[in-house]
């Protein structure tokens, strides 16, 4: 900042934030929103996302149209959004993630076996490198890459999404987000890794059952006013590109 701009500038701990600030501003990719979103999760600010990074579903601004993007957003013409988040309690602290929460092998090359279960009732046995159970904010990230569909934020839904799955008949799995969802982790080395938002890593024991359930926290987004998610999609997945007409035109 120039000096006269750094006067005028209050720094605050990001634990002050929901008590004075009316909004949070993150720089950088997806990444740095969910790092923001679990500082800011049990407070009532928004979080506007402008992309630094490459792809960006969470952080949908451009940074070329940031002065732009500012004055709309002091003039009001700007949507929020709240996003679904699951929550879970390990070793006595509730964990949070808004895009997934991931169990993997750990310290072996061989797969791990987990046992899911909804509200009490058996769904099956993953034998994979891991299980990801994601939001349907999430759905557009690790899920995605594993194969899982893409689900509309507003959808009322968790995704149980196999990580190279021993069996090929393990495909992902929608489920609604009113299940109670339990774990219950079988390891070769006696260990899983079990991380939030590919952040919070902690680790699981051999035996050991995480029960997952959507919480009542959400986490408020600010989106441009006429901006949908199916336009975000169009533009960031080219759905809308014609490799044709492009290279005829390049012709």
């Amino acid at each position: 900042f120039s000096s006269d701009i750094q006067d005028k500038v209050i720094q605050l701990p990001i634990s002050e934030f929901g008590r004075f600030a009316d909004m949070a501003i993150s720089f950088g990719g997806d990444g740095t929103m969910l790092s923001a979103s679990q500082n800011l999760i049990n407070t009532d600010t928004p979080i506007m996302g402008f992309n630094v990074g490459k792809l960006g579903f969470l952080a949908e601004f451009s940074v070329d149209n940031v002065e732009k993007a500012i004055y709309d957003m002091l003039e009001g013409n700007y949507r929020l959004v709240d996003r679904a988040v699951i929550e879970t309690v390990v070793n006595g602290e509730i964990v949070y993630a808004l895009n997934d929460f991931v169990i993997e092998k750990k310290d072996s090359s061989r797969l791990i076996t987990i046992q899911a279960f909804a509200n009490g009732h058996y769904i099956g046995e993953y034998r994979a490198d891991g299980l990801i159970i994601a939001t349907p904010t999430g759905s557009t990230a690790y899920s995605l890459s594993c194969g899982g569909p893409i689900i509309a934020p507003s959808t009322n839904v968790f995704c149980l999404t196999p990580i190279s799955p021993h069996s090929l008949s393990l495909r992902p799995l929608v489920i609604s987000d009113s299940s109670e969802l339990k774990f219950t982790i079988n390891s070769p080395s006696g260990k899983a890794n079990f991380v939030a938002d590919g952040y919070h890593g902690r680790t699981l024991s051999d035996g050991e059952s995480v029960v997952l359930n959507l919480s009542k926290s959400k986490i408020k987004l600010v989106k441009p006013m006429n901006n949908t998610f199916f336009d975000l999609l169009r533009n960031k997945l080219l759905w809308a590109a014609n490799p044709i007409a492009e290279r005829e035109q390049n012709n």
